[in-house]
C-alpha cells in the first residue's frame, strides 16, 4: 500500500515519480524488462517470458548451450555472467527467461541476466516494505537525483539526499548509504527512497532522548554543522545548539571561524536549555576558569602593567592585558600634555603600551586603564618652575575674544587676557595684537596648580603710564590735538595719541543740546579738545569743545550756587552717560571721566 500521506509530506507526486524514475532507467534492457509479465511453466509446458531453471550443456565461443528440456538447446550469450563470475561449467544450474521459442534459425532464446533481475526484484519486493530502512550503493547521478543500488535500482530524489540540500550530488556517487523507503510501484517497478526521511526519523528520537537527559552544566561532544557570523551550530546528536561568539573564548576574536571549522568536534558546557522552544546554549570558554576570577589581587589600582591595543574608538583605546582581561584607557587618561582629538593620533591596534590600572569593576568586567599616569606629570612643578612675577617666553598657540594662549612649553600653556595686554589702549579681540605663531615675552601673574590654569600678562612687561606720564603730560585745561575713532549716542572718543583716547561726552560737544553727535562730527575728524579730568584710578580722561571761558563761567556760576543753602551741583562731561561727575564744586576730588581704553 502506498502511503500517500508520506509522499505529499515530501512533495513527490505519482506523474514526477514516473518522469523521473522512467529517466533513471531509460535504458534498453530494463525497458524490455518493465514489458515482462511474469509467467512461469504449467502443465509441463514452456511459455515465452518464463523463468526456466536449466542445466548449461557445452560453452561454444561466447555462447552458453542450456538445456531447459525443450525438444532443443537455449542460446544465452556468455557476456550476462557478471565479470568475476565463475565461468559457467556444463552441468551447472542456472535460472533463465524464455524469451522466444526458435526464431528464423530454428534456436531457442534465453536470457539469464533478465531473469537475474526479476529475482531481484521479486526478492526485494517479498522482504521490504515501505518505511523500511535499507542500505545501497549509489551508482550515478541522474535528472531529478540519484540511482541507488540495493538489489535494484531505486530512485533517491535531490531532494532526500539529506537535511540540508548538499551544493554537489554528485559527490554521493560511489558511497554506501541507507534510506528508507518511501513507495514500491509493482505494476511499474519503480521504488522511491529517502535518506532525508530516515536522518529525521533518527534525529527526532534523539532529540527526545537528548531533551529528556541533558541538563546545564553537563559537559558534551558536538559536530560544527553551519557557522554564522554570530556564531556556531553544534550538532548535539538529534538537535543544534548554538555556540554564541562570546561564549567561545575568553579573548576577543573577530569572527566565529577563528576557533571553530564545519565538522569540527568539539566538548562544550550546557549553559542553557529550553525545552519548550527545543533551544539549547552552549559554551567553550565555560570549560576553562574565568580570568576576572581573581582580577583584583592581579591588578590592584596603581598597578603600572604592559599591554597591546586591540581596538580604536573615538572616546579611547582598549588594551588587552591578558587573553580575556582588556581595559579601556579613556581618551582623557591619555597624555598630560598632548591635546588629543582622537585616541588614533597616539596608538593603532597592535600597539604594545605601559598603562597604570585606574579602577576595577568585577561585576560589569570593566577595567579603567591610563596612559599618561605612567609618565611624571609636568602640572606637579608648574608653581616651582613659573612662580608669580617671573618672565617666562611662549609661542601664541590660540587666540580667542577674550585672550591668548601661551604655550610655556608641551602640554602647559598660559592664558594672556586682553585686559593684561595694554594699559592703555582698548582691545576686543586677541587678534588685533596678536597672531598664531608668534613668539611672546610675558610675566607670570598667577599659578593655579589645581585648575592647571597659569594667568599672563604682557602690559605688566612696561612701567603703568597712568601713574606718572600720562597724569603729568595731560593737565585739567589744556588744550590739545586728537583724532576721532569711534561715535556712540553718548559722546565721541577722540585719539590723544597712539593707544590713549579720551572721552567727549554729548554734554561737552556745544552750548547747545546735542541729540545726535553725528551731526557734529565724524570718525576721522581732527579736533581740538580741552582736557577736563583725568582719573588714573579709572583709566579715563574726559574732553570738552567747550573754551576756556565758557568752562571758567560755569566753574563761577557752580562756585556761588554753592555757597546757596542748597544741594550741591555738579559740573558733568567727559564720561560715558551724564549722571557722573566731571568736577566736584566746593574742592571735592573724583569726578567721573572719559575712558581711555
Amino acid at each position: 500500500m502506498v502511503d500517500r500521506n508520506l509522499l505529499r509530506e515530501f512533495s513527490i507526486d505519482d506523474e514526477e515519480l514516473a518522469a523521473a524514475f522512467g529517466s533513471a532507467l531509460a535504458d534498453a534492457e530494463h525497458a524490455e524488462e518493465d514489458s515482462l509479465e511474469h509467467l512461469y511453466i504449467a502443465d509441463g509446458g514452456v511459455d515465452v517470458n518464463s523463468i526456466i531453471d536449466g542445466t548449461v550443456v557445452r560453452v561454444e565461443g561466447d555462447e552458453v548451450l542450456i538445456d531447459i528440456g525443450y525438444k532443443s538447446e537455449g542460446i544465452v550469450p556468455l557476456d550476462e555472467w557478471e565479470d568475476g563470475a565463475p565461468p559457467p561449467q556444463p552441468g551447472d544450474k542456472v535460472a533463465v527467461l524464455l524469451e522466444e521459442i526458435e526464431d528464423e534459425f530454428g534456436l531457442i532464446l534465453l536470457s539469464k541476466r533478465k531473469a537475474d533481475r526479476i529475482r531481484q526484484w521479486e526478492a526485494i519486493v517479498s522482504r521490504c516494505k515501505e518505511g523500511d530502512i535499507i542500505k545501497g550503493t549509489v551508482q550515478r547521478k541522474i535528472k531529478g537525483g540519484l540511482l541507488v543500488n540495493i538489489g535494484v535500482n531505486v530512485f533517491l530524489p535531490a531532494s532526500q539526499v539529506d537535511i540540508r540540500r548538499p551544493p554537489d550530488i554528485g559527490d554521493y556517487v560511489g558511497r554506501e548509504i541507507e534510506c528508507m523507503i518511501l513507495k514500491i510501484d509493482e505494476a511499474r517497478r519503480n521504488i522511491v527512497v529517502s535518506r532525508r526521511r530516515m536522518i529525521e526519523e533518527q534525529r527526532q528520537k534523539l532529540k527526545e532522548k537528548l531533551l529528556a537527559e541533558i541538563e546545564e552544566g553537563q559537559i558534551r561532544k558536538g559536530i560544527v554543522k553551519n557557522i554564522a557570523d554570530f556564531g556556531a551550530f553544534v550538532d548535539l546528536g538529534g538537535i543544534d545548539g548554538l555556540l554564541h561568539i562570546t561564549d567561545m573564548s575568553w579573548g576577543r576574536i573577530g569572527h566565529p571561524t577563528e576557533m571553530v571549522k564545519i565538522d569540527d568536534e568539539l566538548e562544550v558546557m550546557i549553559l542553557h536549555v529550553d525545552r519548550d522552544r527545543e533551544k539549547i546554549a552552549l559554551g567553550l570558554k565555560q570549560k576553562e576558569r574565568s580570568p576576572w576570577t581573581d582580577v583584583e589581587n592581579k591588578y590592584p589600582a596603581g598597578t603600572k602593567v604592559r599591554g597591546e591595543v586591540v581596538n580604536v574608538m573615538s572616546y579611547g583605546a582598549f588594551v588587552k592585558l591578558e587573553d580575556g582581561i582588556e581595559g579601556l584607557v579613556h581618551i582623557s587618561e591619555m597624555s598630560w600634555t598632548k591635546r588629543v582629538n582622537h585616541p588614533s593620533e597616539l596608538v593603532s591596534p597592535g600597539d604594545e603600551v605601559e598603562v597604570v590600572v585606574l579602577g576595577i569593576n568585577k561585576e560589569k568586567q570593566e577595567i579603567s586603564l591610563g596612559m599618561k599616569q605612567a609618565l611624571p606629570n609636568p602640572w606637579d612643578k608648574v608653581a616651582e618652575k613659573y612662580p608669580p612675577g617671573a618672565t617666562v617666553t611662549g609661542t601664541v598657540r590660540n587666540l580667542t575674544n577674550y585672550g591668548a594662549f601661551i604655550e610655556l612649553e608641551e602640554g602647559v600653556d598660559g592664558l594672556l587676557h586682553v585686559s593684561d595686554m595694554s594699559w592703555t589702549r582698548k582691545i576686543s579681540h586677541a587678534n588685533e595684537m596678536l597672531k598664531k605663531g608668534d613668539e611672546l615675552t610675558c610675566q607670570v601673574i598667577s599659578v593655579d596648580q589645581e585648575r592647571k590654569r597659569i594667568a599672563l600678562g604682557l602690559k605688566q612687561m612696561a612701567e603703568d603710564p597712568w601713574e606718572t606720564l600720562i597724569p603729568g603730560k595731560y593737565q585739567p585745561g589744556e588744550l590739545v590735538k586728537g583724532k576721532v575713532t569711534k561715535i556712540t549716542n553718548f559722546g565721541v572718543f577722540v585719539e590723544l595719541e597712539p593707544e590713549l583716547e579720551g572721552l567727549l561726552h554729548v554734554s561737552e560737544l556745544s552750548d547747545q543740546k546735542v541729540d545726535n553727535p553725528e551731526s557734529f562730527v565724524k570718525v576721522g575728524d581732527d579736533l581740538e579738545v580741552r582736557i577736563l579730568r583725568i582719573d588714573p584710578a579709572e583709566r579715563k580722561i574726559g574732553l570738552s569743545r567747550k573754551s576756556a571761558a565758557e568752562i571758567a563761567a560755569m566753574e563761577a556760576k557752580e562756585a556761588a550756587s554753592a555757597s546757596a543753602p542748597r544741594p550741591r551741583t555738579e559740573l558733568k562731561g567727559g564720561m560715558e552717560g551724564a549722571s557722573g561727575p566731571l568736577f566736584s564744586m566746593g574742592g571735592t576730588e573724583g569726578a567721573e571721566g572719559g575712558e581711555a581704553g
